[in-house]
């Protein structure tokens, strides 16, 4: 790793305007590297993240594995054979009725993504949770850097249940099983819109440091009352945020970060007034704050 890739890590941990923030890659560095792949998570290292944010999904033979979908998606995904995933036939590749082997022979890396144009194309597969965080803590000790996060999102939803996932009771189970069964508590966070799985971590892993995300327009106080608990941290889309709403879960003892920032413009905005963290698509331009 160059010189320069270890200043960068080593910087994002401190203070900007006097606070501390945490940088996370979206989906490793979805901008520029396949998304969820080992590739994109160890670019995001490069980078200088302090967290890496990621996806699960659960297989068939009920492995762990790190996808936005739980099926190959006809926007970024190749069959066995190489020929594109079409749009009418995603969701017959379901993950939950596939087996990792199955799932790894998908190449979902060779097209690129047409959203992301500067992203890198490369053969490459879906990753088990395991094997991703044995290649990034491989990967930080051979290059000495300094033990960083995860913040692994479970994927679900109530029409998902014994369809494209198991039941939360056992999602929740198997992905804590591998993360706390490799990571201190201390180094992973729980995440997901489906207040289901919060609400089941905060009884059953009282250790975890939880995370609600938001995409809708209740508000603080009304999402709060709906989970039941005050999370860790409070994560909305960016646009719902105002310094208002980030002192008001600040003093509910919340930490607020926001998801997906990916112009620099916005991401020093954000930090003015005050959000805990940022997760982007482009950990490289989070350089400029």
């Amino acid at each position: 790793m160059k010189l320069l890739s270890i200043l960068s890590l080593l910087c994002s941990s401190l203070l900007i305007h006097g606070q501390s923030v945490d940088i996370q890659g979206h989906r490793g560095a979805r901008g520029l590297m396949p998304e969820n792949t080992i590739p994109a998570f160890l670019r995001a290292i490069d980078e200088g993240v302090t967290t890496l944010e990621l996806d699960v999904v659960i297989t068939k033979d009920k492995k762990v594995v790190v996808s936005h979908e739980p099926y190959m998606s006809s926007g970024i995904c190749s069959k066995p054979d190489g020929t594109p995933v079409k749009s009418s036939e995603s969701k017959s590749f379901n993950i939950y009725e596939m087996t990792y082997q199955e799932v790894s022979s998908f190449d979902c890396g060779s097209r690129g993504n047409s959203r992301f144009p500067a992203q890198e194309k490369m053969a490459v597969v879906k990753p088990l949770l395991s094997d991703l965080i044995q290649t990034v803590e491989k990967y930080l000790t051979d290059n000495n850097l300094p033990k960083l996060g995860y913040n692994v999102e479970i994927k679900s939803s109530e029409s998902g249940d014994e369809v494209y996932h198991p039941d939360v009771n056992e999602f929740s189970k198997l992905v804590y099983a591998v993360t706390a069964g490799m990571l201190s508590e201390k180094r992973f966070t729980i995440q997901s819109f489906d207040f289901r799985v919060l609400k089941h971590m905060h009884e059953f892993y009282p250790g975890v440091t939880l995370v609600a995300l938001i995409e809708n327009t209740k508000g603080v106080e009304s999402n709060l009352k709906t989970l039941g608990f005050i999370p860790n941290v409070y994560s909305p889309n960016y646009r719902l945020l105002s310094k208002k709403s980030i002192a008001l879960c600040h003093e509910k003892g919340m930490k607020v970060i926001p998801w997906t920032v990916n112009d620099l413009k916005t991401m020093k905005r954000l930090v003015d007034i005050g959000v805990d963290g940022i997760i982007t698509d482009y950990p490289n331009r989070a350089k400029g704050l």
